[in-house]
């Protein structure tokens, strides 16, 4: 039996003292009624992860809630944080096994940042600092609502806006979108979102056929919509292909595939024009990195979903903006339903973008975000009075509206 190989010395100086995980819940009142869920809610969970380094440093991640990570804690203390591709490869073994951690990946791109003093844009390549962002609704509106929301959208500087679909007949979401068209013209890019790739748990509904898709693709085509999003089952490869030949509609996915290997049939199977990836759900930014260049040889844009809260936006706009040239990137942005003080309850301040759309990142070393110490001081005070919920950190304060 060969020897267990001995960690390589920290070349860098720095090795990992320790991942904790935090859990954080915001309860939701009036509650959100995503598009995308039957069910309302009435509470938003947040995780962090915070990797500390026996010289002081501490790298913060967060956007999925790291089930199936306990334990492994041991794979990690000890080894260079700037060993990127190691722990890569190590969540990778973990994903495959337990569940998705990559919040780990991201909280050592912001620890890598701090060690080296640079913002991780700039480690990702340097290209800009700052990406143009859509808004990403979350609600279903009537048309003349929604046509309201859309001129806000406008007012405050997008330049595009998503919309999304799931009315239960697709004929009363074209109303809606008819609306929009009609009150925007074309000062505003629309996007839809027809959210047929996955389900929650509950919701058995099966998704379009090849057939229905194309039917919406063509109404999609007459109101001048720039992509569709979603529009089959995310393993429906052929259907994607020949919905892709079929029209002039850009057609994105990829919003919660599991796989690298799965997003690299998406490219070079030829069933997208944009694919939409998330950091903090599948490979982290080392493992995307990957994917946004090879997208970039097929000439498909590359752009994250990015619907977690305010520490995945953040990360993923360090690595559209560092790396690719995506047109913009999606912020979940629909108040008063879903408001920056609901998706960035975590963080000091809220991730904004200026008043022509842009998010601007800044100098500062790593993902440049700030937790809420002091929130998550009155959250440890509360879960101390409840050991039950000891692994649920609970917010005291009221949810804003």
């Amino acid at each position: 039996m060969s020897a267990r190989p001995k960690s390589p010395p920290a070349a860098s100086g720095h090795k990992i003292a320790a991942v904790a995980i935090s859990h954080h819940r915001l309860p939701l009142a009036p509650a959100f009624n995503a598009s995308w869920d039957t069910k309302p809610r009435v509470h938003f969970d947040a995780t962090l992860v915070r990797v500390t380094t026996d010289t002081g440093l501490t790298g913060i991640g967060s956007g999925d809630r790291m089930l199936g990570f306990e334990g492994h804690e041991g794979l990690f203390v000890g080894q260079d944080p700037l060993a990127l591709e190691r722990h890569f490869r190590v969540l990778s073994n973990i994903d495959f096994h337990y569940g998705r951690c990559w919040p780990l990946d991201l909280a050592l791109w912001d620890l890598a940042g701090k060690i080296l003093g640079q913002p991780c844009w700039k480690l990702l390549g340097g290209l800009s600092n700052r990406v143009r962002a859509y808004a990403s609704s979350g609600t279903l509106r009537d048309p003349q609502a929604q046509a309201d929301a859309a001129e806000r959208f406008l007012a405050q500087g997008f330049p595009a806006l998503k919309l999304r679909f799931h009315r239960g007949d697709w004929r009363d979401d074209i109303r809606a979108l008819e609306a929009v068209r009609a009150r925007v013209g074309t000062r505003l890019e629309l996007l839809v979102d027809c959210n047929q790739g996955w389900r929650m748990a509950w919701d058995t509904q099966a998704p379009w056929s090849l057939k229905d898709a194309l039917a919406v693709a063509r109404e999609l085509e007459r109101l001048a919509v720039y992509w569709m999003e979603e529009p089959l089952h995310r393993a429906d490869y052929a259907g994607m292909r020949a919905l892709r030949e079929a029209t002039d509609v850009r057609l994105a996915a990829g919003e919660m595939t599991r796989q690298l290997h799965e997003l690299r049939e998406l490219i070079a199977g030829g069933c997208v024009d944009v694919l939409q990836p998330d950091a903090a759900l599948v490979g982290g930014i080392t493992g995307l990195r990957r994917l946004a260049l090879m997208a970039q040889e097929f000439h498909i844009a590359f752009t994250p979903h990015t619907w977690t809260n305010g520490m995945g936006v953040t990360a993923n706009a360090h690595l559209v903006a560092g790396l690719t040239d995506a047109p913009f990137l999606e912020y979940p942005f629909d108040p008063p339903e879903w408001s920056l003080e609901r998706r960035d309850f975590l963080m000091t301040e809220p991730l904004q973008t200026d008043s022509q759309g842009w998010i601007q990142l800044s100098e500062a070393p790593g993902m440049g975000y700030v937790p809420d110490e002091e929130r998550q001081r009155l959250e440890r005070h509360a879960s101390s009075q409840v050991p039950q919920r000891r692994k649920v950190s609970l917010v005291v304060a009221p949810a804003p509206d």
